[in-house]
């Protein structure tokens, strides 16, 4: 069963978020992620208002937590920490 991992940010440095970006990528791709959306035109209905919204889709829930738990995506967030602020969940599909 396929997993989406879906995450709501607020960039605050626009120059270390694109560091985190790029190898957040590979970090996916090397887990069988691939992006449906990612910072795209979107409206904000209920809950706090973050401009970058961005969903993946993994293979399964222990694909995307490995990816998450992965030395490459945890260097990614290195860059991410201090320069944004996220909200990150996998949800499981049906």
């Amino acid at each position: 069963m396929g997993a989406l991992w879906i995450a709501n940010v607020h960039v605050t440095d626009e120059a270390a978020y694109k560091r985190y970006a790029a190898l957040a990528t590979e970090a996916i791709a090397e887990h069988g992620g691939v992006f449906l959306a990612r910072g795209g035109r979107y409206r904000q209905l209920e809950g706090r208002d973050r401009a970058r919204n961005v969903v993946a889709r993994f293979p399964s829930l222990e694909a995307a937590e490995a990816c998450y738990n992965s030395a490459k995506y945890q260097q990614a967030l290195d860059h991410a920490r201090g320069a944004s602020e996220r909200d990150l969940v996998i949800v499981e599909e049906v």
